[in-house]
């Protein structure tokens, strides 16, 4: 019996940062079990390149593509749905189907200031947190859950690194 991959769609607003790097993250860690892509409310004009350096030190080849918006993704078949920052939960449209969306948010690591130890540092910790997230995700059984107990299960690997501050 063959099965096709599940369709992972990562939201944040701009499509710089957490999204690219979830989408490269959801690839390479879930090859054959998933396909993600990525897309932002309000994309940028480029990547951020402190975003495909983490992913270059943790190993990973960026294959992403420039930030995009969400023309022509929407109609499409999309098993999750993910929303990484609180702009895109609340822009995020409608999907039709069964389609699980859940929210896994987390700072823009862009938004740090400081020396470029600290700035880049702050992308490290995002996809720390991403891939934490990503492997829980990739460990479900989903084969085994239904729509709600898949719901439910996604939404709670985002409650996983936040902290009291990250919550507001």
């Amino acid at each position: 019996m063959t099965t096709q991959p599940y369709r992972v769609l990562i939201l944040c607003t701009r499509n710089t940062g957490r999204s690219q790097i979830a989408e490269a993250l959801f690839n390479a860690r879930g090859a054959g079990k998933v396909v993600a892509e990525s897309a932002g409310s309000h994309p940028a004009l480029q990547v951020n390149p402190r975003a495909i350096a983490a992913l270059a030190d943790a190993g990973i080849t960026w294959n992403g593509h420039p930030p995009r918006g969400l023309d022509g993704l929407e109609p499409q078949r999309w098993d999750f749905v993910i929303t990484v920052c609180d702009n895109a939960k609340e822009s995020c449209p409608i999907f039709p189907g069964h389609t699980v969306v859940a929210h896994w948010g987390m700072p823009d690591p862009a938004d740090v200031r400081g020396t470029p130890q600290e700035e880049e540092r702050a992308f490290h910790e995002t996809l720390l947190l991403l891939r934490r997230r990503i492997d829980l995700f990739l460990a479900l059984p989903m084969e085994k859950l239904d729509l709600l107990a898949r719901t439910s299960q996604v939404r709670g690997i985002g409650e996983v690194g936040r902290t009291k501050e990250s919550a507001r």
